[in-house]
């Protein structure tokens, strides 16, 4: 019997077909694609047709400021004669477990950006299947899961990215003592010191980078960890391997905790001042700001004892009351014999030490 088309449409043999709403399935290796809503080269393309999303690499680490581009690509197999006319859609998520947010979405020509990224975003498009998404100005809080997801029809491909900060892991505690801070509290404390809560992620790499700490801290998923490098009794066991201790997750609110912080990108750079006499806190104050800088914090002392190569055995304030030094040499007279900022607390503001300053590339 023969069949009336009242729409402009193909019948392939032993195909499915589509007539204004309803469909004829057969069981076979076919597919149906209109004219009128085709991909503008008017091809009809097999079900073998597949469409491939893929990244070059599963992370993009660079330093805050700078520009990421974060890549993905696409094709189909067998490679198309024509392009087709698909969507692109870049979601984040800021840690494990949340909520993805919308970075970007495209159309072919069009383009829609979240306000969240402010317009830093868009996509490459450098050759065909290019959906590569480009980022200026990277900000400390917009590390984490970037997916670019490629729709077609029903087709619908994605891949995952993890884009990190080059940065350092450091200890914080309470100027009253270990074990003092909430959640909430650890998460103030490290944002006073111009860092973040620390990802597990980034402890992971401190650890591998010699990170030995044995007092638990608030890490930004709301668990609690320290990482061992040398086991010892105090720290969970001789006899438990190296690694990142677990306490899990805990009360946000109910808890106290020390906490690790990250700091990415110095930006400037810390230097030390020294009076004969040395200086109260008060006066290391004005010391800095004489030379046009201002006291440096806890995050910018080990970032320049990171990243700038800071080296002296010499104790000095800092913005947070505390007094600390970095060792990148370890030496006689100069604390444990392994590299690190080295802490005397926080002592009464009238004692007198050296003082740690900051001064912006601005």
């Amino acid at each position: 019997m023969p069949l009336t088309c009242y729409h402009q449409c193909v019948l392939l043999l032993g195909a499915q077909l589509v007539v204004s709403g309803w469909a004829l399935t057969a069981q076979n290796n076919f597919f149906y694609h209109s004219y009128l809503k085709g991909n503008g080269s008017k091809e009809i393309h097999f079900s073998g047709l597949r469409l491939h999303v893929d990244a070059s690499r599963p992370s993009v680490v660079v330093a805050r400021g700078d520009n990421a581009t974060i890549p993905c690509r696409f094709w189909y197999e067998p490679e198309l004669t024509a392009p087709r006319e698909v969507r692109v859609k870049w979601t984040w998520q800021a840690g494990a477990g949340g909520l993805e947010t919308e970075v970007l979405v495209a159309t072919g020509s069009r383009t829609r950006s979240s306000e969240g990224f402010g317009g830093r975003v868009h996509l490459r498009q450098d050759f065909p299947g290019d959906a590569a998404l480009m980022m200026t100005a990277v900000m400390v809080n917009e590390t984490g899961r970037y997916r670019c997801e490629v729709v077609d029809g029903l087709e619908d491909k994605s891949v995952s990215v993890d884009l990190e900060l080059y940065g350092v892991v450091f200890p914080y505690q309470h100027s009253r003592g270990r074990y003092r801070l909430s959640f909430l509290g650890a998460q103030q404390a490290c944002e006073e010191q111009g860092a973040t809560l620390a990802t597990l992620a980034q402890l992971l790499q401190s650890w591998k980078e010699g990170l030995n700490w044995c007092n638990v801290g608030w890490l930004a998923d709301g668990t609690v960890r320290y990482p061992i490098t040398r086991p010892r009794v105090a720290c969970g066991g001789p006899r438990l391997p190296p690694g990142i201790r677990s306490y899990g997750r805990r009360h946000p609110n109910l808890h106290r905790y020390d906490v690790f912080c990250f700091f990415s990108s110095l930006g400037g750079k810390v230097f030390f001042l020294q009076q004969s006499e040395g200086m109260n806190q008060t006066e290391a104050r004005r010391s800095c700001q004489e030379s046009g800088a201002d006291v440096a914090k806890v995050g910018q002392l080990y970032a320049a004892w990171k990243f700038a190569g800071l080296d002296r055995c010499d104790a000095g304030w800092l913005a947070d009351g505390s007094v600390r030094y970095p060792i990148t040499a370890p030496r006689p007279n100069c604390g444990p014999s392994e590299p690190g900022v080295r802490s005397f607390g926080f002592p009464p503001p009238q004692l007198k030490y050296g003082v740690y300053c900051y001064q912006s590339e601005e």
